[in-house]
């Protein structure tokens, strides 16, 4: 299969998005870009947000490229220029569990993330936590995956709802 040249992988928290960019970009040659790395700074502090809308503005006026996710303060400068959505729309119970996992595990090696960027047990259970945030924003993105899917307007939109299909997908790209 053939992919279109602009491309956005999109889920909910922990689904795994940047796995899956990293793996499409491998079978296409599609630049990837993690989106993480530009929207945090060492320490965790975020980019200004019109400084990332800046950068993302450049990257989504490129003809080819693949992004990771899209932050809602510059989705609308993303959407219009996708070609292509691949939705992960996985059960809550999945995202949460690779969620769960990767953070803890980040929290005891201290593998750097983004930026060198380390997990830590105090953010593991801050307000700011990833996993609190999984919680707040899941209904919000899966409804909004789902809402792409449906509308005739916009991008084609491929929803996948388990793992399994993703990576049957990914492997008839690039042939």
């Amino acid at each position: 299969m053939t992919l279109p040249d602009r491309v956005l992988v999109y889920g909910v928290t922990g689904s795994g998005k940047s796995t899956a960019a990293l793996a499409i970009g491998e079978r296409t040659g599609h630049p990837v870009t993690l989106v993480d790395e530009l929207s945090w700074l060492p320490g965790w502090v975020p980019v200004a947000e019109d400084r990332q809308r800046e950068l993302f503005g450049e990257i989504v006026a490129g003809e080819r490229w693949l992004l990771d996710s899209s932050y809602g303060i510059w989705l609308d400068l993303v959407l219009p220029r996708t070609q292509l959505v691949v939705g992960l729309d996985y059960p809550r119970w999945v995202s949460l569990a690779r969620l769960v996992r990767r953070t803890v595990s980040g929290a005891i090696t201290k593998e750097p993330r983004c930026n060198g960027n380390v997990e830590t047990w105090r953010k593991v259970f801050d307000r700011s936590s990833i996993i609190r945030w999984h919680f707040q924003s899941f209904s919000r993105k899966r409804a909004r995956m789902r809402a792409w899917a449906a509308s005739p307007d916009g991008p084609e939109v491929l929803l996948f709802r388990r793992p399994r299909e993703l990576e049957a997908w990914i492997a008839t790209l690039g042939e």
